[in-house]
């Protein structure tokens, strides 16, 4: 084996990113079946939702400090587990309570250690050249997942037994365990490798161990929050989340039935907008590593606030909803790199993961308020208007705010090369 491995790594937690956000989807192709078949309120099923996304972010920080402590593939493996056990229970759910328990807690806390957070995680340890581009990729599978996945999920759901969507997430968790046990390591010098671009003549300085998971992961936020920067990054993050799984990923199905748009169609276009994400965030991360990432943020976070104003004045005709899809898509979530890519620069490399794992809990935290806003404005208004017209505007105002992003490090930090 080679630095080339690290590809090898990449590949495998591709696909554990893909599945594990195709299961994070899997709440927005249920709402019809479920309120048909047990009739909860949209209302339930969306705060079931919101809960899920709230502990998927949350869970973040302490899921990297964990990988620190326990090891990244003893905690991946764990987290699979409890997604496709989650998963496959739920399929003899008949309360609220098991819903929650089950789409909301244990979902949440099994996909937040399988999430952005894993990614950067394996950024940061195998690259030293192309982190970005690595993080686009990486990234970039954690949307399109939830977004390629949903054609397939909403047909399911939608033949008459919604319990078979629930199987096939539950079976795609299995598939990756023998995967996750045979391929990925630790880290690259516990195989021996040292990460991709480093000079064999001059390798990288082991990191020394953190004295205890809640110490690390309290620590990294103590010394963060102390800076402007931080919470910058926290605030953009959380726009992040509101204006795309938050609303458009739970949601966005659900609109379009209401202008009588079929709810497999309309997991169409999200597919659609998946296929353009993987081109559109890996490109970011290529971007990530030539220029500066506060103005890439600057427009990603103001294209995608107009692109969410103009949406509900659309005829949702086929072809302004192709455009919305091709257009969002390339924006989906392609503001991770440059976040990353902040935090490392900011925060240095032994805080990094850590620390974005507490930005992405903003993320989290935002998707989980538009997951409920969504449905509490429609059942008050009867409309999703109000819904995206604020979100649109939150994306304008995280445009100016990343402009504002001092880049330089915090005290005791090494500048990035």
């Amino acid at each position: 084996m080679g630095q080339r491995y690290a590809f090898v790594v990449v590949g495998v937690i591709f696909f554990c990113l893909l599945f594990s956000a195709g299961l994070r989807a899997t709440p927005s192709v249920l709402l019809d079946p479920l309120q048909a078949s047990f009739g909860w309120s949209r209302a339930t099923i969306s705060l079931a939702a919101a809960i899920g996304i709230f502990f998927y972010g949350m869970v973040g920080p302490f899921a990297a400090a964990a990988m620190d402590h326990f090891g990244l593939r003893r905690v991946l493996l764990t987290a699979l587990f409890v997604m496709a056990a989650s998963s496959a229970a739920s399929a003899y759910m008949t309360q609220t309570w098991h819903l929650i328990a089950l789409w909301g807690v244990f979902s949440g806390i099994g996909s937040g250690a399988v999430a952005t957070v894993l990614g950067a995680t394996i950024a940061n340890r195998w690259f030293l050249k192309h982190r970005g581009l690595a993080m686009g990729i990486l990234t970039a599978s954690t949307a399109t997942g939830n977004l390629v996945f949903l054609p397939l999920l909403a047909a399911l759901a939608s033949s008459g037994d919604w319990t078979r969507a629930v199987w096939i997430v539950a079976a795609a968790m299995v598939v990756m365990v023998p995967l996750v046990w045979r391929l990925v390591p630790d880290s690259p010098d516990s195989v021996g490798l040292l990460p991709y671009g480093a000079d064999r003549d001059d390798p990288p300085l082991p990191v020394a161990p953190r004295t205890g998971l809640i110490a690390a992961t309290f620590g990294a936020l103590g010394r963060a929050s102390r800076t402007r920067a931080f919470w910058f990054l926290f605030a953009t993050f959380w726009v992040c989340g509101f204006t795309t799984n938050g609303l458009v990923g739970t949601h966005l199905i659900a609109m379009c039935g209401d202008h009588g748009i079929a709810a497999v169609q309309a997991a169409g276009l999200l597919a659609l907008m998946g296929v353009f994400d993987l081109v559109g965030t890996t490109a970011s991360g290529w971007l990530t590593d030539r220029y500066d990432p506060r103005k890439l943020l600057f427009v990603y976070y103001g294209l995608r606030g107009v692109s969410l104003m103009m949406l509900p004045y659309t005829d949702f005709s086929l072809y302004s909803l192709s455009i919305f899809a091709i257009f969002y898509g390339l924006d989906w979530i392609a503001t991770v790199p440059p976040t990353l890519r902040l935090a490392t620069d900011i925060f240095g490399d032994r805080d990094a993961p850590v620390v974005f794992g507490w930005i992405v809990a903003g993320h989290q935290i935002g998707a989980a308020t538009a997951a409920w806003m969504g449905g509490f404005v429609r059942e008050v208004s009867g409309s999703y208007l109000m819904a995206f017209v604020l979100s649109g505007a939150t994306g304008i105002a995280a445009a100016v705010i990343a402009l504002m992003i001092k880049r330089r490090p915090m005290a005791g930090v090494p500048a990035a090369a």
